[in-house]
């Protein structure tokens, strides 16, 4: 079985993105994407709205599409993914390079939120698709993902996954939670 490429956060104009959710998968899917989460920011509102929803419903991809948001756990001003597959979903902490954070307030980070209830499954060693090696690390206890966090170009296709499962979101994210996941980047 071939791997599957993917990325599990990008945006589109529902928030603050450049291209139309439309738009966005014609991205991917002219990269070779064989799946992409869109994860627009709930702090927009415009995910919300009925065209937002209906705008999904629309698309005809023929890559595999996750719905997905980019919420804000106010307490620590920290931006969590969340990827929903048919009955699974994938809980990322999301760019921690962003933050400047170092490993242990990462981990900290990473308990509070889990505290709170948000079951964080994976966190980004990315920040808009380059590689931060600090969050790389045994020492953060969540399984390794990079992503391009895709606004604009040149975000798009800067970093993804690569992925040994089915052709299905919820085995792709259990393989994703079981560590079954290869980091891949454009400049190397």
């Amino acid at each position: 079985m071939p791997l599957l490429r993917g990325n599990l956060h990008a945006h589109t104009t529902f928030s603050d993105g450049v291209r139309s959710p439309a738009a966005l998968v014609t991205e991917y899917e002219s990269r070779g994407y064989d799946f992409l989460a869109i994860t627009d920011h709930e702090d927009h509102g415009n995910w919300m709205e009925p065209g937002y929803q209906q705008a999904l419903a629309r698309l005809r991809p023929d890559l595999l599409l996750f719905r997905g948001i980019e919420l804000n756990f106010d307490p620590l001003s920290q931006h969590v993914g969340k990827v929903v597959g048919d009955t699974e979903e994938l809980w990322v902490l999301n760019h921690p390079a962003r933050y400047k954070l170092t490993v242990a307030e990462t981990v900290e980070r990473i308990a509070i939120i889990r505290e709170a209830g948000w079951p964080l499954d994976a966190v980004e060693v990315t920040d808009t698709g380059r590689y931060r090696p600090l969050y790389d690390t045994e020492g953060i206890p969540l399984v390794k993902i990079a992503t391009d966090d895709a606004h604009r170009p040149p975000h798009f296709g800067r970093a993804w996954i690569e992925v040994d499962a089915p052709r299905d979101r919820d085995a792709i994210i259990r393989a994703i939670r079981a560590g079954d996941v290869r980091l891949q980047f454009a400049d190397g």
